[in-house]
């Protein structure tokens, strides 16, 4: 689902812990946007330290377009569970899933505005709707949309990235925007919301440009759902070894040449074709990561697992906006003023710590409170009223 919980009846471990390895995703693929004017822009860094362009190159190929694909299936899962719940309780389950669209809509125009252009919330409150009004679509039929709809738009990013291959490099010319972009993070906080507010047609057009991704993974997300296929382990491990096993010969091959695009050592001109190949086969890593995560929840090493990540992954929402809050106050004028400043390989040590304090922080609250802070004002807007017990147990 959106990084938000669901108030379900049952809570399933392995949506949980999907949902807070998929938070790891994000925040390493976002951190580099957030911190690296050169990341921000799209261009390669000049100069830059090889254990540093190395890193970025790691991130652009394990990470980047697959984790916002994961996030986006667990949105689609949860829709199923949403559903339930509203009827267990015999209540208007359009009224209360047209509520929590509005409420992210607006966390995420404030997430944009304020913090992160690169917000998914808005996405999510909008592309939400299309779930809603496509809910009683069969699970086989919800499978063939996300094909046909994921299929055509690969196919005609990686046609244009072709067709990119004969026009000129003129980005040079662009570079200006880094040192402006530098100029109004460092600045004030006032020039770092106008920064902001510069960037949010961006902010819109992304959301356009990655709806075929997202809506294709909602279907996905609401197929499984509809199948429970994560509530009690029905696909074989054996099965979950071969889908892995496909996923990872299919996508590992199109995250390198889109990260050898990106980032070299391939020329610049391949990098909107890099794009198109890695977006195409984006799908297969994001299937890969999710089998393997759910054969290690099988594994002697399950229950560790689970206690370690579901509990960031009830809490989902609160630690998607708090991984932006604290990025930007070390990135910009609101805080340290860092933007540009960071190696993409000290950055990464710096969010494996905030990721772990995150997990640990989830897991202390949780132990006194039902719902993190920001899933409790969410539930509220949901259900158009305080919910009885909470925001403690």
């Amino acid at each position: 689902m959106s990084p938000g919980t669901t108030p379900a009846a049952r809570r399933l471990p392995a949506v949980d812990a999907l949902r807070g390895f998929a938070l790891l995703g994000i925040l390493v693929v976002n951190s580099t946007q957030i911190m690296d004017p050169y990341a921000a822009e799209g261009f390669r860094e000049p100069g830059a330290a090889f254990v540093d362009g190395f890193a970025l190159w790691l991130v652009k190929a394990v990470a980047t377009a697959k984790f916002y694909l994961l996030f986006s299936f667990l949105f689609g899962y949860s829709f199923t569970l949403q559903a339930a719940s509203a009827d267990r309780a015999g209540a208007n389950f359009t009224a209360r899933f047209l509520r929590r669209s509005l409420g992210l809509l607006v966390l995420g125009v404030a997430h944009a505005v304020l913090l992160y252009t690169g917000d998914i919330l808005m996405a999510y409150g909008l592309l939400g709707l299309v779930l809603l009004w496509a809910r009683r679509i069969s699970p086989a039929a919800a499978v063939r949309t996300a094909c046909w709809i994921y299929g055509v738009f690969g196919a005609l990013l990686t046609g244009l990235g072709v067709l990119a291959l004969g026009v000129p490099d003129e980005s040079g010319a662009d570079r200006a925007r880094i040192a402006a972009a530098v100029a109004a993070y460092r600045g004030d906080a006032a020039t770092v919301v106008q920064a902001n507010l510069d960037r949010f047609p961006d902010a819109l057009l992304g959301i356009v440009i990655m709806a075929p991704g997202i809506l294709a993974a909602f279907f996905v997300g609401l197929a499984a759902g509809r199948r429970d296929l994560l509530g009690h382990d029905r696909t074989s491990g054996g099965r979950l070894l071969r889908i892995a096993g496909v996923g990872l010969v299919v996508g590992v091959p199109g995250a390198v040449f889109y990260a050898s695009a990106s980032q070299g050592p391939l020329d610049e001109r391949w990098q909107f074709l890099g794009i198109g190949v890695g977006m195409l086969t984006a799908p297969a890593l994001s299937v890969a990561y999710a089998c393997l995560l759910l054969l290690l929840l099988r594994s002697p090493s399950g229950d560790l697992a689970v206690r370690l990540l579901a509990p960031a992954g009830r809490m989902a929402l609160t630690n998607y906006l708090a991984q932006s809050v604290i990025m930007t106050v070390l990135a910009t004028a609101y805080g340290l003023s860092l933007y540009g400043r960071i190696g993409t390989a000290t950055l990464m040590a710096l969010v494996c710590a905030v990721f772990a304090v995150q997990l640990a922080f989830s897991t202390l609250w949780l132990r006194r409170f039902r719902y993190g802070p920001v899933e409790w004002l969410l539930r509220v807007v949901t259900l158009a009223g305080r919910p009885g017990g909470n925001p403690g147990r």
